[in-house]
């Protein structure tokens, strides 16, 4: 007998459709989808390949799934694209920045309500004139949740979505001209998350724990630590709010369905 569609491996992440919730939590490090993991009951590991971890459980009654997506959107647009194809229906980012503006500062999170496609894998898949937006109901539920879990500052813009962490000695830094433009900070995947999820017609959003403010920060980052108890303690909070935002979601089922599949 055959393996079905439901029981079929994806070729990278391998996750299987049946293991796959219709909300879900993409964070970058392997290790955060553990702690995420641990705020849901009865989670269990449904993939391992690579920097793609997955586990499924539910949150008060509600399926959800977390997966790593790893550093960098090229590798991270392979997990979107495979989340989605398994049946993934809104999907939330939570992850790490650094804030371009005054009086952001660590600890703070930042609610993304759009992305820069200052990448370079996102041109492949649609061109630059379209715009990496997250949905509108992804960003008032994550506002809600937040309001709700957080006695801390929360922010509400366009961040930018670059491919290089470490700046370059020749050109110098590239984050200078969002800063004027008055982009809220820069981090490594989120316009892939909108442009794929896009693509699929299906919901995206991101939340984000500031680490570092590269205003003040040394331009050679060579004292950028994210580790800091201020950060962890952000970083924790933050994937609370996500996944409650997307069980809430999840409990509104007009507002999971953004479109057919294409």
């Amino acid at each position: 007998m055959g393996v079905t569609s439901a029981e079929r491996p994806a070729p990278l992440t391998r996750v299987r459709p049946a293991d796959v919730a219709a909300a879900v939590l993409v964070v970058g490090d392997p290790a955060r989808v553990d702690e995420a993991a641990g705020l849901l009951d009865g989670a269990r590991r449904v993939a391992s390949a690579r920097e793609y971890v997955t586990c499924t459980g539910s949150l008060a009654g509600t399926r959800l799934t977390v997966a790593s997506h790893g550093v960098g959107s090229a590798g991270a647009a392979v997990c979107f694209e495979e989340l989605a194809r398994a049946g993934a229906r809104v999907i939330v980012r939570a992850g790490t920045c650094g804030a371009l503006q005054p009086g952001i500062g660590d600890g703070d999170l930042v609610i993304a309500t759009g992305a820069v496609r200052d990448e370079g894998t996102t041109p492949r898949l649609l061109p630059l004139g379209y715009p990496a937006l997250a949905d509108a109901d992804v960003v008032a539920a994550l506002g809600q949740a937040a309001r709700r879990e957080l006695p801390g500052a929360v922010h509400r813009g366009v961040v930018a979505t670059t491919d290089t962490f470490y700046p370059s000695a020749v050109l110098g830094p590239a984050w200078r001209v969002w800063h004027d433009a008055g982009v809220l900070a820069i981090e490594m995947e989120l316009a892939a998350l909108l442009v794929v999820s896009a693509l699929h017609g299906i919901r995206a959003g991101g939340i984000l724990t500031v680490d570092g403010n590269l205003l003040t920060a040394s331009q050679d980052m060579r004292d950028y630590d994210p580790h800091r108890e201020v950060v962890s303690t952000a970083k924790a909070a933050m994937l609370e709010v996500a996944l409650r935002a997307l069980a809430a979601l999840t409990r509104s089922p007009a507002r999971v369905a953004a479109g057919p599949q294409r």
